[in-house]
């Protein structure tokens, strides 16, 4: 074998195995086409509605984190329940209403990352964000961050305000 033989198949056998797939594992268009982010997201504010923790709770994943909108609001599963479950339990849930969403996929469309903006009747405008991940032919939520948006020109005023309370002014 030449050396310019030798030297051209090693360059193919080492290009070859840099190269990423860029198709997915499986095939895309056997999937449910109502399985979406969008329909989990949809169904995780219906059944917060009405107070459906059974519901609520089978679309996150077991290791989801539930970051609320207070400082000190960061929840695995567990601690997200039993937070919410009093207010279920009495038949008292909340009520989001989506105004606007993004949802971005992974390059093998098993991961899904969005933000929706959201109405609700006592914080005003606020913001989900997180992630979903696709698990046993449905998509999860692996992390929701609830988040109110601060107009700029209130923010200065406004981080006063939480730095006061904070340090008990």
């Amino acid at each position: 074998m030449t050396l310019a033989r030798t030297a051209t198949l090693l360059a193919a056998g080492l290009l070859s195995a840099c190269v990423t797939r860029s198709s997915p594992p499986y095939e895309v268009s056997l999937r449910d086409p109502s399985a979406t982010p969008e329909a989990t997201l949809d169904a995780l504010h219906a059944a917060a509605a009405r107070a459906d923790g059974a519901a609520y709770f089978a679309l996150f994943t077991p290791d989801a984190v539930f970051i609320g909108t207070d400082a000190t609001e960061r929840w695995d599963l567990a601690a997200f329940k039993a937070y919410c479950e009093p207010y279920f339990g009495r038949g008292q849930g909340w009520t989001y209403v989506p105004t606007e969403r993004h949802v971005v996929y992974g390059p093998w469309r098993e991961v899904a990352w969005f933000d929706e903006r959201l109405q609700n009747e006592k914080l005003g405008e606020t913001r989900g964000s997180g992630v979903l991940v696709w698990r046993k032919g449905h998509w999860l939520i692996a992390q929701y961050v609830l988040s109110m948006p601060v107009p700029n020109e209130l923010a200065p005023d406004l981080v006063e305000r939480v730095r006061a309370q904070s340090t008990g002014r």
